[in-house]
């Protein structure tokens, strides 16, 4: 695909009468980028980049287009069969131990966690598997979505990955995508205990022709499973996830209190400090007590 790109490029750029040095210029990098593109020897193109060249070179989107499939060889090797997978599956089934689903994951989410993996090369490298992976979120959207069935442990909503901020946006995703047709979201919480996948993450996927795939992953491995036993194994083992976990309203509403307890924004004081600030002010001279009922107790007025 990174191949495909680049020779897209080189007949638009020809057909513009442009030499390599000139789409580097007008599109404010070195010309030798343009060429590592075009060879397809180099970094894969960024989407700011993609953008900047399909506009100067007037490819009506055709590059945009691509770009996503160029991006997918950005990831692992043995994640590569899971994500072609993915991207035919009519139901997604997952259990995330350890962090949000890439489907459901902010940019700014996505970027932090990328950005620590071991197989990372360079800046432009993590903008690469960043743009790979939300790409794959246009799944999600128009006809042929497929139904989408997360559980998250409940480690995944305390965990701040990319501080408190980042956590702040990505929780609140997860409450607007739980609002879409065909998206549900349970929260499997500690109470529960221990359960047959704490050791990493499940995903079942069921086929257009009615056949199913399972996937387990952990930090720095994945094992893809066709053989219908061992696929139907999982799926028992994920109905018992389904079972442990809070239903999907007590979810979201488990979600929303992480969200103002653990990831308000600075301005945004919680109940506790509010009330703390309350108890403070009428403590200052010329403060009013509370009663016992939440109403005043007025001041004495000074005889006359």
């Amino acid at each position: 695909m990174a191949a495909l790109f680049g020779t897209r490029v080189r007949r638009l750029r020809e057909a513009a009468g442009l030499t390599q040095t000139e789409v580097g210029a007008r599109t404010h990098v070195v010309g030798s980028r343009i060429t590592q593109i075009e060879r397809a020897t180099g970094a894969k193109p960024t989407l700011e980049l993609t953008r900047s060249l399909d506009r100067e070179l007037m490819a009506d989107d055709l590059l945009i287009d691509l770009l996503p499939f160029v991006h997918r060889e950005a990831f692992p090797d043995w994640s590569q069969a899971f994500i072609a997978y993915s991207a035919r599956a009519k139901v997604i089934r997952e259990y995330a131990s350890h962090a949000v689903p890439g489907l459901l994951q902010t940019p700014e989410y996505a970027r932090a966690l990328l950005s620590v993996g071991y197989s990372l090369r360079d800046a432009e490298h993590l903008e690469e598997r960043v743009t790979a992976r939300i790409g794959r979120q246009d799944r999600l959207t128009g006809p042929g979505r497929p139904h989408l069935w997360i559980i998250l442990d409940e480690a995944v909503l305390r965990r701040p990955v990319g501080g408190k901020a980042v956590m702040r946006g990505q929780l609140e995703k997860l409450l607007r995508m739980a609002e879409e047709p065909g998206v549900t979201i349970q929260v499997l919480p500690f109470d529960q205990g221990e359960h047959g996948s704490l050791g990493g993450s499940l995903t079942l996927l069921v086929m257009p022709d009615g056949s199913g795939v399972a996937y387990t992953e952990g930090a720095h491995s994945g094992q893809l499973t066709e053989e219908p036993d061992e696929v139907e194994r999982f799926v028992l083992t994920y109905d018992h996830l389904r079972a442990m976990a809070l239903p999907p309203l007590m979810s979201l509403a488990l979600i929303r209190s992480v969200l103002e307890a653990d990831y308000r924004g600075s301005r945004v004081p919680s109940r506790p400090d509010r009330r703390r600030l309350a108890q403070q002010q009428l403590q200052q001279p010329g403060g009013r007590q509370l009663r016992a009922g939440g109403g005043r107790i007025p001041r004495p007025r000074p005889r006359p």
